[in-house]
C-alpha cells in the first residue's frame, strides 16, 4: 500500500498534467487521475517493469480517459475516436515545463553507460525495446 502512495505522491502531477493535455478540463483531468491511481493500485502486481512506471500509469491515464469520453459520448450521441488527437502535447512535453523534468535529467545524467544511453534511446529517440537490443546486440 506504501508503494502506491510514494507512487501517487511523485507521480500524480505529471499524471495530471498529461490528462489536461489530452482533456483541456483541469477537473475531468483530476477526476481521472484518482480513479487512474485507484486502477494503478488494483494492478500493480501486473507492472512488469519494461517500461517507465511513469508511462505505464499515463497509459492507464489515456485508456480511462477514452472509457469516459465513450461513456459520455454514448448519452451525448457524439463520436469518440479511437486514438487521441495527436495535436495533444506529448508527455514530455508537458514534463517539460515542470520541476521534475529537471529532477530526471539530474537523475539521468548520474546513470552509468550502458543504462544512460538505454535510457534516452527509449525515451528521447521513441525506439522500442527490440531495436535498443538489436544496437546493443541483445535480445529483447
Amino acid at each position: 500500500m506504501r508503494q502506491i502512495e510514494e507512487l501517487y505522491e511523485k507521480y500524480f502531477h505529471d499524471v495530471c498534467l498529461y490528462l489536461i493535455s489530452l482533456s483541456h478540463n483541469e477537473e475531468l483531468a483530476e477526476e481521472i487521475t484518482q480513479e487512474t491511481f485507484f486502477k494503478a493500485m488494483r494492478s500493480v502486481s501486473s507492472f512488469k517493469g519494461d517500461c517507465d512506471i511513469r508511462v505505464w500509469l499515463c497509459q492507464i491515464a489515456k485508456n480511462t480517459y477514452l472509457t469516459h469520453m465513450k461513456k459520455t459520448n454514448r448519452f451525448s450521441g457524439g463520436e469518440v475516436p479511437e486514438t487521441v488527437n495527436d495535436k495533444s502535447p506529448s508527455i514530455e512535453s508537458v514534463l517539460e515545463n515542470s520541476q521534475q523534468s529537471l529532477e530526471i535529467h539530474k537523475v539521468l545524467h548520474t546513470l552509468e553507460e550502458p543504462y544512460k544511453e538505454v535510457f534516452s534511446l527509449r525515451i528521447f529517440g521513441e525506439l522500442s525495446f527490440r531495436q535498443i537490443g538489436e544496437i546493443f546486440g541483445k535480445s529483447l
